[in-house]
């Protein structure tokens, strides 16, 4: 079995995207029939977001913990009980590629980090999309961490202890947990998913606090 963690924080505008793109990916023909288990994690929820993950009849762990680490650590520890081979971890405002498992799975490594793209910057000047397309490095041996693209076997996953109980940076710690305990980490482009462009995160110093960073190189005022 394969298990996917998606922690959610009162994500009604994009989860229904980030369902779409998962349930796809469950079912890809290259995964030869083999069981998905996802698992959404909503953690402090006051919006519709656990009204659209019960209309797809989909599991859920309801916490009010507000920390991203504990929310992905919850999952994981709750899908690795059932019995599953391999962890896979995304975003609820990101979408994934139908093959994004096969992707991972096919990088042949017991870690795998993947990148993200993005497919309408129309919420920020041009300047700043055309800023994070020149320094992002989108191609196979990157050295970015996202937990919106992120999987791993349950064996180097529990040789570590899982993610820390941290609101920000829990996925750069756990890798570099697993790089410090000697596991192969494959740094792939491979894995595709696309995540929003939005400058108010849940989750304090994710991506948009990258994107506020190009406002500030260029001088740029964002409009929160």
């Amino acid at each position: 079995m394969i298990g996917v963690v998606v922690p959610a924080h009162d994500e009604e505008e994009h989860i229904e995207a980030a369902i779409r793109g998962l349930l796809a990916a469950a079912t890809h023909p290259e995964l030869h029939g083999e069981e998905v288990r996802l698992l959404f994690v909503l953690d402090a929820c006051s919006d519709a977001t656990p009204e659209i993950v019960m209309q797809h009849g989909l599991r859920a762990l309801h916490v009010d913990l507000r920390n991203v680490g504990m929310a992905r650590a919850l999952g994981a520890d709750c899908l690795a009980g059932e019995g599953v081979r391999w962890l896979a971890f995304t975003d609820a405002d990101t979408v994934v590629a139908p093959d994004w498992l096969v992707a991972q799975l096919g990088v042949g490594t017991p870690v795998v980090c993947g990148t993200i793209g993005v497919d309408d910057w129309a919420l920020h000047p041009p300047p700043v999309g055309a800023r994070f397309v020149a320094e992002y490095q989108d191609r196979d041996g990157h050295r970015h961490v996202h937990g919106a693209n992120l999987g791993l076997c349950t064996e180097a996953y529990r040789a570590v202890g899982g993610f820390a109980p941290l609101v920000a940076h829990e996925d750069r710690t756990l890798v570099e947990a697993l790089e410090r305990a000697g596991f192969t980490i494959g740094w792939s482009a491979a894995p595709r998913v696309v995540t929003s462009t939005r400058l108010r995160s849940r989750a304090p110093e994710g991506f948009a606090h990258a994107i506020l960073a190009h406002y500030a190189e260029l001088g740029l005022m964002p409009v929160v």
